[in-house]
């Protein structure tokens, strides 16, 4: 940094971009510094946007973990396709995650080539999950893609261990346009506690149900109560289309929504900070894919 750019300070927005399960939230989790955005093993499940706030030396980033861009079939998928290409229109610096394992340029990530093309889009390519690929493989990957003239810069990393993560954050900051940070130096994300906290119970309706069932799903915060010794009791509600649904969220014997709680309650004390009392409702509502409400609660378009 020269001495006429000490004094001045940077801001900008980069958006994170790729097919589902490419690895954007873990990559955002990892340039944070903290969980701020849920990971499991499915796709899909980032349905609105996340914003992870990051400092740089005399840059503060502002990182949107966006929906993964596929083929939408439903109302939902729709919204958050919509939501995704939103961001890469505002954002100072677009950038394609890609699972380095998988075999030659997806259908889903053509998809999305294709749509920076037809945008005018630039992108800076982030070859993820370097650690489990042959570097063999790894250099005609890259070359395939460089070849579709839309990529400014090629970084191979891993955002689960973090190797050459660093290495993309410093290379955003110096692009970032010069102008007043956005947020407190302190900020890690713009998302409410509330909604932070569905999130978390949602992730682990996610990790514990192993069939379709978490697509069609929702979790939102009810009562939240603050107590003078710290803790807080929060109350929420599962939100599913049918009886049968409820009882796989329920399990035999009430097992599975008392793993799902207790595995929310601990990563939210942990998040928060303080004792935590979860209280977790399940009701069925065959319509609520159609609420509109429902939208507007995530931040999507719902007639996108």
């Amino acid at each position: 940094m020269s001495d006429n750019d000490a004094g001045r300070t940077r801001c900008g927005f980069a958006a994170l971009v790729g097919a589902p399960n490419a690895g954007k939230s873990t990559l955002l989790n990892r340039l944070v510094g903290a969980k701020i955005s849920i990971v499991t093993h499915k796709v899909q499940t980032t349905r609105s946007r996340v914003r992870g706030v990051v400092l740089d030396g005399n840059c503060q980033l502002i990182f949107v973990d966006t929906p993964g861009i596929f083929t939408p079939k439903r109302r939902l998928e729709r919204s958050m396709v919509a939501s995704a290409w939103g961001e890469t229109k505002d954002a100072d610096e677009v950038v394609l995650i890609v699972d380095s394992t998988r075999s030659g340029i997806g259908g889903d990530t053509r998809l999305i080539i294709d749509g920076l093309k037809a945008r005018g889009r630039t992108a800076i390519l982030v070859l993820n999950k370097v650690d489990l690929c042959k570097r063999e493989r790894l250099l005609p990957l890259a070359a395939a893609f460089e070849a579709e003239g839309v990529f400014s810069r090629t970084f191979m990393l891993s955002a689960l261990g973090g190797d050459g993560v660093e290495d993309l954050r410093h290379y955003l900051a110096e692009r970032m346009p010069e102008g007043p940070w956005l947020f407190p130096a302190d900020a890690l994300s713009d998302l409410p506690e509330r909604l932070l906290a569905a999130e978390v119970t949602r992730e682990k309706l996610f990790l514990n149900l192993h069939q379709e069932l978490p697509y069609s799903l929702t979790v939102q915060t009810g009562d939240w109560q603050d107590f003078d010794n710290g803790s807080a009791r929060i109350e929420q509600t599962i939100t599913v289309l049918r009886d049968s649904h409820k009882a796989m969220c329920l399990g035999k014997g009430g097992r599975t929504i008392k793993a799902v709680r207790e595995a929310a309650q601990a990563e939210l004390e942990t998040i928060l900070g303080r004792k935590v009392h979860l209280f977790l409702l399940v009701k069925v509502r065959e319509n609520w894919l159609e609420d509109r409400a429902h939208y507007q609660h995530w931040g999507l378009d719902f007639d996108a």
